[in-house]
């Protein structure tokens, strides 16, 4: 048992009733399907009883690598036919408990074993754990759920993590999905988990956009695609009879930006997730890049090419004039704000080569901030605030941090190309798209903040210019 663990002590609390003995969903099954109402939130209550977690935060990753986590299959109250599984809800337990493995195995913190090492809990365990099984396995803490079919076709997943040696429930989670949505009242579980655990915020129930290009080199074809966070339920949101690139999500998760050359001509569209309609903001005939939308959704930044000069530009949302923010003589491209919207990261070349810069919101004291060696490309603000994440090309390109002043640069990987970073939306885990040698085929890749954890996300096609969400409604 590493010693931060004894702050467990402090900051548990056990709930009143046990979850699983639910026979209807109460308050605190939360039901993932339903959308946010209109300029509001899902009302949710607390499932336990807590005090606000751990009041610190994960510095030094050393400290968990041997934190062990049993995940043993999630049990169920009757094996019953359910949509979301050919082999009923005994089958699909297991099959949620694998979903939080590869969650919590992959982001590097901790080492998990998952259920096909573990003996199954009975239903009855599920809130009163047999210690002395998990406490003979070396096993630190302990991960129990349950799915329970509902009559409507809707399933209740609950998800409790407990300290073994303390033989304490540290929290609890309940949510209730549609059987298709199974997927994500297991990513609820992890995140869960992570929070309780490092103190962070959660971002494994999120979602990726990024372009899916098929065809020859020379003939490309560009589609905005969609998939969760850990490559599962992928689809395809154009055709690809007209280029996208480059997509981003809006701060509420409820629309994609995107570029799309129509016609030869480029046009930047706003694409609505749960009605698939799409509007246009601006268009033009001139070369226009990377679009990016500021902190609360009202703007959107991108670069435009005039007269052999390239700038960037702010547009309202809803479409209108543009504004102008930069006027040096060279290429001004990218534009990524930071999180309180106060300021601007973005490349420029007007140093003579790629460097990064920083700008208030409204163009005004631009300065350059990068100074390490190579250039500094694709400059993306972390949503902590703290750290810029940049494409480093010294020779090969690859994915590097600095501060918001330029300083205490590390590049965390070692491709050939690396390229186009984007934050996770806790702003531990950067994606980015590889490129290999020679081939020319492109992958999306994701490297944590140490760089010792990187992992390739699964897609049909190849795959360019990633894009993460905030944290789904």
């Amino acid at each position: 048992m590493k010693p931060i663990l004894l702050l467990f002590t402090a900051t548990l609390a056990l709930a009143t009733a046990p979850l699983a003995a639910q026979e209807t969903p109460k308050p605190s099954d939360r039901d993932l399907s339903a959308p946010a109402p209109e300029g509001g939130t899902v009302e949710t209550v607390e499932a336990t009883q807590d005090d606000g977690g751990l009041s610190f935060t994960v510095t030094d990753e050393s400290e968990w690598q041997d934190l062990g986590i049993a995940i043993p299959g999630f049990a169920t109250d009757r094996d019953v036919p359910t949509q979301a599984s050919s082999g009923g809800t005994a089958a699909l337990g297991k099959s949620l408990a694998q979903v939080v493995y590869n969650d919590l195995k992959f982001n590097g913190l901790f080492k998990p074993v998952g259920p096909n090492a573990l003996p199954q809990p009975s239903y009855p365990e599920i809130t009163a754990p047999s210690w002395p099984t998990w406490s003979n396995r070396s096993a630190e803490m302990l991960v129990e759920g349950y799915v329970r079919a509902r009559g409507d076709g809707k399933l209740i997943v609950g998800c409790y993590l407990y300290d073994v040696q303390l033989q304490k429930e540290l929290t609890r989670g309940g949510w209730v999905v549609p059987s298709a949505d199974w997927r994500r009242a297991a990513h609820k579980c992890s995140d869960l988990v992570y929070s309780r655990l490092s103190g962070e915020s959660p971002f494994f129930d999120s979602r990726i956009a990024y372009i899916a290009e098929t065809g020859p080199k020379d003939h490309r074809v560009k589609r905005l695609a969609i998939m969760d966070s850990d490559g599962a339920n992928h689809r395809f949101i154009t055709n690809g009879r007209a280029t996208a690139l480059t997509p981003r999500y809006s701060p509420d998760y409820r629309q994609l930006l995107y570029l799309s050359y129509v016609d030869g001509n480029p046009r930047l569209y706003v694409y609505d997730i749960g009605t698939g309609r799409q509007h246009l903001v601006t268009q033009s005939s001139n070369p226009t890049f990377a679009p990016r939308w500021s902190p609360d959704g009202k703007w959107i930044l991108y670069s435009m090419a005039i007269g052999g000069n390239t700038d960037i530009y702010r547009v309202s949302a809803q479409g209108g004039p543009s504004v102008r923010l930069t006027n040096a003589p060279g290429i001004d491209i990218g534009g990524s704000y930071s999180p309180d919207g106060t300021k601007i990261v973005f490349e420029s070349d007007r140093s003579g080569n790629q460097q990064c810069y920083v700008m208030n919101a409204d163009g005004s004291n631009q300065r350059r901030i990068s100074f390490s060696g190579g250039r500094c490309a694709t400059p993306e603000w972390s949503p902590r605030g703290d750290l810029i994440a940049f494409t480093r090309i010294a020779g090969n390109f690859n994915i590097a941090v600095m501060n918001t002043q330029g300083g205490g640069v590390r590049t965390l990987t070692d491709g050939w190309q690396d390229e186009a970073p984007t934050w996770s939306p806790n702003g531990r885990v950067i994606q980015f798209f590889r490129t290999e040698r020679n081939s020319g085929r492109s992958s999306l890749w994701q490297v944590d903040l140490t760089g010792r954890n990187e992992r390739r996300l699964p897609t049909p096609v190849d795959a360019s210019d990633p894009a993460w969400g905030p944290i789904l409604p």
